[in-house]
């Protein structure tokens, strides 16, 4: 292309940028729930264990401790998770339980 044909007609455009506002969403913090396990006088400490390595992926030395909070408390708590995944893990909790024949309760908690 030749240089004349950038020139167009001469007139001269100036390009006005408007801002646009900005508009900020406040977005909540989903609520949180306390996952606990409940003491009975039946179901072994040692399927406690089991229950929180497997379910609550909690370290060896972590579940003894909590197992033995259930034991001396009447309750533990196995974790704090958003509504869908503390309702997952109560019912896996229980279901594995209830597979073995242990009565041990899990429930959930608004923190």
């Amino acid at each position: 292309m030749a240089q004349d044909e950038h020139k167009g007609s001469g007139e001269k455009h100036d390009a006005v940028l408007v801002a646009e506002p900005k508009t900020r969403t406040a977005t909540a913090r989903p609520p949180f729930y306390k996952v606990m396990l409940l003491n009975d006088d039946y179901t072994p400490m040692d399927f406690v264990v089991l229950i929180l390595k497997s379910v609550f992926h909690k370290e060896h030395a972590d579940a003894i401790h909590i197992m033995l909070e259930v034991h001396n408390r009447g309750a533990g708590t196995c974790g704090v998770f958003t509504r869908d995944v503390a309702e997952t893990k109560v019912e896996q909790a229980v279901l594995i339980a209830r597979k073995h024949e242990h009565p041990l309760q899990c429930v959930m908690e608004k923190e």
